[in-house]
């Protein structure tokens, strides 16, 4: 396949690019600053999501577009989820690319399947700390929500640097039970080869060993 990989410099990015790779996929991903890897199936633009010109055009020719977007800023708003995935849509539009998967939060969501003690520890503790990210993911959920494409959000727990393991669970628009962290390589893992799942097409989807 042809995908396009936004975020690819954050761990899970980095970690679905290798996988990608690895996989065989013609890989296309758009960075601000010097990636380090060359690969024969790899095209690196340089260039920022909040900037679509650099590399709107690129969008046409691919199978399947990912978001792992991130902020390390947790300090001052941010937009860099919701204005990114508005102009990743609009560059889709109009278009044969359908397919977009994008990177979002368990803690945009504080389910009552989550265990006492963690509700509490996202509530006052994680909550705060990401509350800018968090805002501004919800309002990317929305914009997708209300996209023609064939989206799905991946609800991410807390991460890890375990290893890939393949083994997890997921829910499509529902919650799962008593959710736990999950390495970075097994979310990546889910991404990469769910990309041409049917079932998780217009879903939110929740993921946890």
């Amino acid at each position: 396949m042809k995908l396009m990989i936004f975020g690819v410099t954050g761990g899970t990015g980095a970690q679905l690019l290798e996988q990608a790779l690895v996989a065989g996929h013609d890989v296309t991903v758009l960075t601000r600053r010097r990636l380090g890897i060359e690969h024969a199936h790899l095209t690196v633009l340089r260039g920022d999501v909040l900037e679509p010109s650099s590399w709107r055009s690129a969008v046409a020719g691919q199978h399947a577009i990912m978001s792992c977007l991130g902020s390390t800023d947790r300090k001052n708003p941010t937009t860099v989820y919701s204005e990114g995935v508005s102009n990743i849509l609009a560059a889709m539009r109009p278009g044969p690319v359908r397919r977009l998967i994008c990177l979002s939060s368990a803690g945009v969501e504080i389910t009552p399947e989550v265990p006492a003690l963690q509700r509490l520890v996202t509530k006052y503790v994680i909550g705060p700390r990401y509350k800018h990210a968090y805002a501004d993911m919800v309002r990317m959920e929305q914009k997708l929500a209300a996209s023609d494409v064939d989206w799905t959000v991946v609800r991410a727990p807390m991460l890890t640097d375990g290893p890939l393991t393949g083994r997890y669970r997921t829910a499509a628009n529902g919650h799962l039970t008593k959710p736990k962290a999950i390495s970075r390589a097994d979310l990546a893992h889910y991404l990469l080869t769910h990309v041409t799942d049917d079932d998780h097409r217009k879903a939110v989807v929740e993921i946890s060993p």
